[in-house]
C-alpha cells in the first residue's frame, strides 16, 4: 500500500468539476451542521454521530458530499424528487 489516500477521495466529494457549485454546496453544508435543529431532522442523529468521531470539517464535508448525491439523482434521474420526510422519533 502507498499511503493514505487523498482527504477529497476519503470523503467522497471530488475536486473536479464546477468550482463555485462546489463551493456552494460546502458552504450550504456548513450552514446545516451549525444551524440545523437535529432533533427535528433525521439528518440530527447522524450529524451527531459523525461530530463525535471526527472534525466539524470533516464532517461538513461528508453532508456536502451527501447533498451532492442528492441533487445528483434529482438532475439525472427522471420523475425523481426530494421529498422531506418527518422524522418518525418517538
Amino acid at each position: 500500500m502507498t499511503g493514505a489516500k487523498p482527504l477529497h477521495f476519503q470523503l467522497g466529494i471530488s475536486k473536479r468539476g464546477n468550482k463555485y457549485l462546489r463551493r456552494m454546496i460546502v458552504h450550504g453544508a456548513r450552514s446545516c451542521v451549525t444551524h440545523l435543529d437535529r432533533s427535528r431532522d433525521r439528518l440530527g442523529p447522524w450529524l451527531d454521530g459523525l461530530e463525535s468521531r471526527m472534525h466539524k470539517n470533516k464532517v461538513t464535508v461528508a453532508l456536502a458530499a451527501k447533498i451532492a448525491r442528492i441533487v445528483w439523482v434529482i438532475l439525472t434521474k427522471p420523475g425523481a424528487t426530494y421529498e422531506r420526510r418527518v422524522p418518525a422519533f418517538g
